[in-house]
């Protein structure tokens, strides 16, 4: 449990402490980008109320594409990328839960 290091990162404007292995920080930080990256370009192609509602397309949107991705490349894909997509999508789903 050490060797875990506390981050915070923002999604959709809102801040989630995270305490992680320092190997995921990288891949942590770029995911919560390319996400509220997405979020602003649903935002401005949808009229979205819910922060709620644009969090879930933008999951949806992750999980079709990593399915799309594993379905292609199924033998390009290591298990664990694949374990750090899940991970990702379980982050978010307690996130969408807890909001």
């Amino acid at each position: 449990m050490s060797d875990l290091i506390k981050i915070k990162i923002v999604i959709a404007d809102r801040v989630y402490p995270l305490s992680i292995v320092p190997e995921q920080e990288e891949v942590i930080r770029d995911s919560a980008k390319k996400i509220d990256k997405m979020i602003k370009q649903l935002e401005q192609s949808y009229a979205v109320r819910d922060k709620q509602d644009v969090l879930a397309m933008c999951a949806l949107q992750y999980a079709a594409q990593a399915e799309n991705t594993l379905s292609k490349n199924n033998k390009d894909i290591s298990s664990k990328e694949y374990e750090k997509v899940l991970e990702l999508i379980d982050i978010i789903d307690v996130h969408l839960k807890t909001y």
